[in-house]
């Protein structure tokens, strides 16, 4: 498996492929409730589910067990903003056709190391309430059982063990809930729902504001970063005081203070580090975590060098503050106006920290 063509795949479908579920889903959606289902093609049989490193909210399930059942699998990571978007209809399918013989299952198959932890995951799955069977992927064994390559990717087999239908990435709500209906029916399921489910996604877990998203993914180790603006790039593997220059191009960023940029992260050494980024986007969320030290990291953000009182995420208060408890994705910025090009700035008052990556809304 390749991580860099996997990334570069989750960022491809996460945002450049926008405009193609903005434009399509609608019709999708409305051809399905007017037309006859077409035949679902067989894509191949639902591999072995036998090399996770345990389960969650279950005892372990085998492909072969799944028999006579519909399986929804959905690959996801828990920082992945993508599948926060999604997850929402995932949990309503799950909800309301458990009773009706679907099984829904998600393979969390990590894309950060503090993702392979496994009461990470525990503990994120219930704050986000994720409560279906959920097997740990921490070697990537089913990911790569399943030729996967997306996060998030969703597989719906039959209940001969089918996979019949598979969608990569955000989007086709709608017609993914047909397909769950149609193997359902296949199976002689009486009195299967036929209307779709209603969602209505909040603070992460809201759709992205598609036509003004003008930034994407962005990762702070030196491995992948893109646009970092101070002259001369990063330092690598060792400590570094930056200094931020004193303006910004869009979707550039910059550092000042004491850092150690990493492969994959960014270490802050000292307190009162900063990080800048320049962005077009209604929503800003930061992958971060409070690092070796374990113990909670104070920060305080700002919007054009003022508080962000009425564009604060959920993660802020209204005057900018906030703390890094636990490694995850932090909803930083959310606004309600008209979306411009805007200057973030996150000030660390403790150190310690850890940050990963950038997303956009």
């Amino acid at each position: 498996m390749s991580d860099q063509i996997n990334y570069d795949r989750r960022r491809f479908l996460g945002h450049a492929a926008m405009t193609l579920f903005a434009t399509k889903l609608g019709i999708l959606g409305a051809k399905a409730q007017t037309a006859a289902a077409p035949r679902l093609p067989v894509e191949g049989s639902v591999p072995s589910l036998d090399g996770g490193l345990g389960w969650l909210n279950s005892q372990p399930l085998t492909a072969s067990g799944l028999r006579g059942k519909v399986a929804l699998i959905e690959f996801w990571t828990y920082t992945c903003i993508n599948w926060r978007r999604q997850l929402p209809y995932v949990r309503a399918w799950a909800d309301k056709y458990r009773d009706h013989g679907l099984v829904t299952i998600g393979v969390h198959s990590p894309e950060f190391p503090f993702e392979k932890n496994q009461e990470n995951v525990r503990r994120a799955a219930k704050e986000i309430r994720v409560d279906y069977p959920i097997v740990i992927d921490s070697d990537y064994a089913i990911w790569r059982a399943f030729d996967n390559e997306y996060w998030p990717a969703l597989y719906f087999a039959d209940a001969r063990g089918h996979i019949r239908h598979h969608v990569f990435g955000e989007g086709e709500y709608d017609q993914s809930e047909r397909v769950i209906q149609q193997l359902l029916a296949e199976v002689g399921t009486a009195a299967i729902p036929s209307d779709l489910v209603s969602v209505r996604g909040g603070g992460p877990e809201a759709p992205a504001d598609w036509s003004n998203l003008g930034s994407g993914e962005n990762y702070l180790g030196y491995q992948r970063t893109e646009n970092f603006a101070p002259p001369g790039g990063p330092v690598s593997d060792k400590p570094y005081v930056y200094s931020a220059p004193a303006g910004l191009k869009v979707n550039h960023w910059a550092l000042s203070g004491g850092w150690t940029m990493k492969p994959g992260a960014i270490e802050l050494n000292q307190p009162g580090g900063r990080i800048a980024y320049r962005f077009h986007a209604r929503d800003l969320h930061l992958v971060m975590g409070p690092g070796t030290h374990e113990n909670p990291a104070r920060f305080r953000i700002f919007i054009d060098g003022q508080p962000p009182s009425g564009v604060n995420g959920s993660d802020v208060d209204a005057q900018g503050y906030g703390s890094v408890s636990e490694p995850r994705m932090y909803q930083l910025v959310r606004q309600s106006s008209r979306i411009v090009d805007r200057q973030f700035e996150i000030q660390f008052l403790d150190s310690g920290v850890e940050a990963f990556s950038f997303t956009f809304g």
